[in-house]
């Protein structure tokens, strides 16, 4: 449909030139007078090619973008492909309209150098913006998919525009455990060029450390219920972590970082005032986040209750 549709743009512009170029070329009698000192010939001459520009940009950005969408299947980089020739064309589209309106090709140049000097300074936050979205197709720290915290704003990128990036909000004021609120955030892309920007999904690994923390009494046996914690962790997690973990290790050698990681589940002892923590620690997609951490905490519970005689809670807490 796109590219019929593109097509059918192409020739119209080509129809407008050429009716341009009929009204240039014959005199017409009813053309023969003139609208603010301007020729009406010269006037729907000028008014034909002006569209004839509007025709063939927007004609020629549906044919492009509608070939790009039949070689890949890929959300993110179509949304990406679209914004970038929708910018390229809009802008050449502008720059073609100018030059055509006035007839003053070289000097269009020199008028939009000076015209950009001035807008500078009259429209400093949105020409930040667009530095921003520019920043943000180069250097990726996030793209249409990632869930990320800007500014103190936690969501899943839904569009990054040529301003602003809109984001559905998680967490927030309405929930909590990493939920969607199901309001929308919309933020301008300038702040990507002096905030933090957390990405929780990169392309690259789109994975997080996640902790899961049980307070024990004093009384526990600390040994029986780490392996406890481990067994049913890696009994639910089975190899997807060790998979995950394996692209982590490729990830990190093409650093200078230096970690060491494990392929299975680990369990951190913290000593409180009055308990112990153990700290689950394992590897997770952050939109299974919550989940993940319910249904292995149902089954360490669990097991823990049914060695009443090896594991204690704290006297605070009714088992």
């Amino acid at each position: 449909m796109n590219r019929r549709l593109g097509y059918g743009l192409l020739l119209l512009a080509g129809l407008f030139t050429a009716a341009s170029g009929a009204v240039r070329g014959f005199a017409f009698a009813p053309l023969s007078g003139t609208y603010f000192e301007v020729p009406l010939d010269v006037l729907l001459a000028q008014g034909l090619l002006v569209a004839a520009v509007g025709f063939a940009a927007y004609g020629a950005y549906l044919l492009v973008f509608g070939f790009a969408a039949s070689r890949t299947t890929n959300k993110r980089r179509l949304h990406d492909l679209r914004n970038v020739l929708r910018f390229v064309f809009i802008a050449a589209a502008l720059v073609g309209v100018l030059a055509v309106a006035t007839r003053q090709y070289v000097g269009l140049l020199f008028s939009l150098g000076i015209v950009g000097f001035a807008v500078t300074f009259a429209l400093q936050q949105p020409l930040f913006s667009l530095i921003g979205w520019f920043y943000i197709m180069v250097k990726r720290p996030y793209q249409v998919g990632d869930r990320v915290s800007i500014e103190g704003s936690k969501g899943d990128v839904v569009e990054v525009d040529f301003l602003v990036t809109t984001l559905w909000e998680i967490n927030g004021e309405l929930v909590s455990s990493h939920q969607p609120s199901g309001r929308i955030i919309t933020l301008p892309n300038s702040v990507v060029l002096s905030s933090h920007v957390h990405n929780y999904s990169w392309e690259g690994f789109p994975f997080v450390w996640n902790e899961l923390t049980v307070q024990v009494a004093f009384e526990t046996d600390l040994e029986f219920a780490r392996e406890l914690m481990v067994e049913e962790a890696d009994d639910y997690l089975g190899d997807r972590m060790a998979e995950r973990i394996a692209a982590y290790r490729e990830r990190l050698a093409e650093t200078p970082v230096e970690l060491e990681v494990r392929d299975r589940p680990t369990v951190n002892v913290v000593q409180q005032e009055s308990w112990v923590e153990l700290r689950l620690r394992y590897l997770v997609h952050p939109r299974q986040g919550s989940r993940v951490r319910n249904e292995l905490y149902e089954r360490i519970l669990g097991r823990m209750n049914d060695n009443p005689d090896r594991v204690a809670f704290p006297v605070s807490r009714s088992r």
